[in-house]
């Protein structure tokens, strides 16, 4: 289907701009993008070659009580690649010093302190690299690759993001806000736990609870729409553990998409994923260049004032507004662009995209939805408003069988004949 074209963006003087002012305004944007997020390696934007029909027949049983929270392992579906334990230089942890500031090297000593203690089986342990046996690759992280591996003698089996050092400060930066916002997360249940972590001289080793899927890989295993009940919990949980990251650690995520929305086989939901957090000075974060574009605000794309572009918690708002569409109608609002500089264009000209009139929904999801995605963030509320709107207070309180509801629809997908 061909899609209508972008309405005529207003002018700062409230009139309408003609095809070639628009022309150049794009092309001043593509510039601008091209420059700024140049540096970025990010995702590819989301496949559009799913099959978009009405939610599910598969809908997870209503309980009366609530869920066990506890995680699980599970056999992956990633390529598997040769096992062997890996072997790398154990050499003491050398900062750079070049720009390097004294908080990060502060924060450089406070962790290597506690490198190679992990949390196996309820006991902390002092743990060796060789006592970890590859399985297969997981995904790819911000900043690095994820893998499955087993703790040989505990037979633990764990989710292990490596990270490859370098001489950047920037990098080192990231790599300490990963490990020190899940560390001091680690018993917050929408976040995902970290049990330990390796620093040597060429990288570091993330070991987090293994779950058994993201969102954005379950989506595609599926190939249908996610039904409400379900997307309810998942807003619950990320809503609520983006509000924690603020509150507590005064930061904010910067990559809510649904693959860094984890869930486990208990039907634990949590969110992953801090290598390019922002720490939030006065409510206001100012990098621009992080994250998915697919998933990224106009604000972010191009604000008000590019001298200052500053914007707050709101832009991972939008963010979650994108992904429930997305998980909702198994297509990713905006299909059909071949670049991030499309992708990006169309956010930045056309208005927020909708829930689709012909799907099933209720509407205090449509409202939930359509308060994540106003374009201006000025308009957008803050976590403390979403937290209190029906259809966050209706999720938190509904019991959900989410673990039946995983086991139900993995297994009708993994079981469904192939064409």
């Amino acid at each position: 289907m061909q899609m209508p074209p972008p309405p005529p963006s207003s002018s700062p003087d409230g009139g309408y701009l003609g095809i070639p002012a628009m022309s150049s305004r794009l092309k001043a944007l593509e510039e601008k993008i091209l420059r700024q997020f140049a540096p970025l390696e990010t995702e590819p934007p989301p496949t559009t070659n799913r099959v978009t029909s009405r939610p599910m027949n598969a809908q997870p049983r209503l309980l009366p009580t609530s869920l066990n929270t506890s995680s699980s392992s599970r056999a992956s579906s990633a390529p598997p690649i040769r096992k062997g334990g890996f072997q790398l230089p154990l050499s003491p942890l050398q900062p750079s010093t070049n720009n390097t500031s004294e908080n990060t090297q502060a924060k450089y000593q406070e962790v290597l302190k506690n490198s190679g203690l992990l949390h196996i089986n309820g006991e902390q342990k002092r743990v060796e690299l060789k006592e970890l046996l590859n399985v297969s690759l997981l995904g790819f992280g911000s900043c690095g690759q994820v893998f499955k591996m087993e703790h040989v003698p505990s037979k633990t089996e764990l989710a292990v993001k490596i990270m490859h050092r370098t001489a950047s400060d920037e990098e080192n930066k990231r790599i300490i806000m990963d490990l020190d916002v899940i560390i001091k997360s680690y018993n917050f249940p929408y976040i995902v736990r970290c049990v330990g972590y390796f620093i040597n001289a060429t990288d570091v080793w993330i070991c987090m609870e293994l779950m058994a899927s993201c969102f954005d890989k379950l989506l595609k295993l599926i190939q249908q729409p996610m039904p409400e009940c379900v997307l309810g919990k998942l807003t619950f949980a990320t809503v609520t553990a983006l509000n924690y990251l603020k509150e507590t650690h005064g930061i904010i995520h910067r990559d809510v998409k649904p693959s860094n929305i984890l869930i486990d086989a208990y039907g634990s939901i949590k969110l992953c994923d801090f290598g390019i957090s922002g720490v939030l000075i006065e409510s206001m974060a100012k990098s621009r260049n992080a994250g998915c574009a697919a998933y990224m605000s106009p604000e972010r794309i191009e604000p008000s004032d590019p001298a200052r572009p500053d914007y707050d918690i709101r832009a991972d708002i939008w963010s979650v507004g994108i992904t429930l569409i997305e998980l909702a109608t198994n297509a990713y609002p905006y299909s059909n662009c071949r670049s991030d500089f499309d992708v990006m264009s169309r956010i930045v000209t056309e208005d927020s995209p909708q829930l689709p009139a012909q799907l099933l929904f209720s509407d205090d999801f449509r409202s939930f939805v359509n308060m994540c995605l106003i374009k201006n963030y000025k308009q957008r509320p803050k976590y403390a408003e979403l937290m209190i709107q029906p259809f966050f207070v209706q999720s938190r309180e509904q019991p959900v069988d989410l673990a039946g509801w995983y086991n139900d629809v993995t297994t009708t997908a993994i079981n469904k004949p192939r064409r």
